[in-house]
């Protein structure tokens, strides 16, 4: 049923599209069990059923991988959402989706221009000074122009692929129906929590998608780096005239000067990147300050600002003379609450000054109130803490204990929320780099200092006094509305009208499972009083006949016959599902 009401006829399309890389890759039988070849075949869509042999020696998250690739942007960039839970996928499916890039064919420059054009008003040679109709880069959602504006400044144009929101939307679609399957019909699947990671997912790509967003979260993240400086900077200079000269910014976000959904233009980053480490030498930058220097920047945003970079890999950073960094691409960033920044810091300084106490509560408060087995949970917790207290801080690694600790989460079946679990990929990927650039880099080293300095300043008196003021006027309202409340709550008391709603879900299931065994009965009940009618018109002379048989005794057989085939078919589908259900 599912299948066949997604089978319409502005995703069929696409639908066939999908079903045909799957097979092609080898996941036939996932095909027939999910439904998409019925769903096909009664649409008049024949899929071919060849043979992936090619495929066969590839092992099954490399051949995922590879599919993914060929589905086209909207799987890409779900892989690389998937690279980041790194609570809920085993090390080989993150190492395989982390290769997952955008490199794509650039689109036809007549249909870019025409967009173009309708976007800014004027064609793209009237409106800027110079602009390159050879992109600088290709992805599967945008590509970029180089491009110089009126008053020579260089710039980079940044626009999105003509006609790539249709598809994005049908194969979204595609995808919640999916998970929704998935979550409902099998077992094994409910752990990974396939809505929610579709839903989120969904989310971020559509905001990806909106580069009036990206533009937004660029000019945030250069106010919070404004006038930013760290251990490493140059001292202040001045002229000959003894005045101070402005400082370069050691963190640099490119300035955006124009935007819409479809299209953004910003500043041209002159630098090395991260990708060409051989590069950096060549330019005798400093290694390890700009390892340092990157490692406090990015802790700085997830700390201090809670507004970070969630991609930093080597491509979205350049390697600036003065051992200066400039972070780019801000189409996926991610955001912490007070209370989250509060958490993480509890749980990082728990970590990194092995207290295990301080850390399981934490992770106790991410578990919620789901079925856990809570004094395991801090006997593994405490083994885990105890297993790097011997290990000096300069020889911890953050990346390897964060891996350790996901494991150790996926073990008693528990993931982290969305915003942390990003959060964790981002120091994954950043202790890597900084290792890349510095084989004796600290991130625990780095880490501690900023910790320290941010819980100083979370328990400062005058923070703890803004606090409690804010708690004290949020509470104000409730403590004004409690006599009113407490009148009411009496008042049903008396007349015996009050009323509890308890939603279980389970009992939802329960529910179902009544109904369809009612409508059994039922339909067996008239399938008895047909068999029984119909005997008794069989032995009654008179009457229309077909075959020498009494049409009506007939009819009532029939009739019988199809009501005990429908019974038949529902207890063995029942069956099935209840089987599905149980394993």
């Amino acid at each position: 049923m599912l299948w066949q009401a997604l089978a319409s006829v502005r995703d069929l399309g696409r639908l066939y599209d999908i079903a045909s890389v799957l097979i092609g890759y080898g996941f036939g039988d996932a095909v027939r069990r999910i439904g998409l070849a019925a769903a096909l075949e009664h649409a008049g869509r024949a899929l071919h059923w060849q043979d992936a042999q090619e495929y066969a020696h590839l092992a099954p998250p490399a051949r995922v991988r590879r599919a993914m690739e060929d589905l086209g942007p909207t799987f890409v960039k779900l892989g690389q959402v998937l690279a980041t839970r790194v609570d809920l996928l085993e090390p080989e499916w993150i190492a395989e989706f982390s290769r997952l890039h955008d490199n794509s064919l650039p689109a036809p420059y007549e249909s870019v221009r025409e967009q173009l054009t309708e976007d800014l008003g004027a064609p793209p040679q009237d409106f800027f000074a110079q602009f390159d109709p050879s992109p600088v880069a290709t992805g599967s959602l945008a590509q970029v122009y180089g491009a110089t504006l009126r008053d020579g400044t260089e710039v980079i144009v940044k626009v999105r692929r003509p006609g790539i929101r249709p598809v994005v939307e049908a194969d979204l679609r595609l995808l919640a129906r999916l998970a929704l399957l998935a979550d409902t019909e099998n077992s094994a699947l409910r752990d990974f929590k396939p809505q929610q990671v579709v839903r989120e997912f969904a989310q971020s790509l559509r905001r990806e998608l909106d580069f009036a967003a990206e533009a937004r979260n660029a000019r945030r993240m250069a106010e919070n780096f404004a006038g930013y400086c760290d251990a490493d900077s140059a001292p202040p200079q001045t002229d000959v005239n003894g005045l101070a000269v402005p400082a370069l910014p050691v963190i640099v976000i490119p300035a955006v000067y124009w935007e819409s959904e479809r299209v953004c233009v910003q500043d041209r980053v002159q630098g090395i990147p991260g990708t060409r480490l051989s590069s950096v030498d060549e330019a005798g930058l400093d290694r390890r300050v700009l390892a340092r220097r990157g490692a406090r920047a990015v802790l700085k945003m997830i700390i201090r600002d809670g507004f970070f970079h969630a991609d930093p890999h080597p491509g979205n950073v350049f390697y600036l003379p003065g051992n200066r960094i400039a972070f780019v691409d801000f189409g996926m960033v991610g955001r912490l609450t007070d209370e989250r920044r509060e958490q993480l810091m509890r749980l990082l300084t728990g970590l990194v000054k092995q207290q295990s106490a301080a850390a399981a509560d934490v992770l106790l408060e991410w578990a919620g109130t789901r079925a856990t087995d809570h004094a395991r949970l801090i006997m593994d917790i405490e083994n885990f803490v105890a297993q790097y207290r011997a290990v000096p801080l300069r020889e911890l690694r953050v990346g390897e204990m964060m891996n350790d600790l996901v494991r150790m989460l996926r073990e008693h079946h528990l993931s982290l929320p969305a915003d942390l679990a990003l959060l964790i990929k981002a120091l994954i990927t950043l202790e890597g780099m900084g290792r890349e650039l510095d084989p004796a880099f600290d991130m625990a080293g780095e880490a501690q200092p900023v910790l320290e300095s941010a819980i100083r300043e979370h328990y400062a008196p005058h923070v703890m006094l803004q606090r409690a003021w804010r708690s004290l006027r949020e509470m104000l309202p409730l403590l004004s509305g409690l006599p009113q409340d407490l009148s009411a709550l009496l008042r049903a008391l008396r007349r015996g009208r009050l009323e509890i709603q308890i939603d279980v879900q389970h009992l939802r299931r329960v529910g179902n499972q009544l109904d369809r065994a009612a409508n059994r009965l039922a339909i067996g009940v008239v399938v008895a009083a047909l068999i029984v009618g119909s005997s008794i018109v069989m032995t009654v002379p008179g009457g229309p006949s077909f075959l020498g048989l009494p049409f009506f005794g007939l009819l009532g057989f029939l009739g019988a016959v199809a009501g005990s085939v429908w019974l038949l078919v529902s207890i063995a589908r029942s069956s099935r599902d209840d089987r599905a259900a149980g394993e």
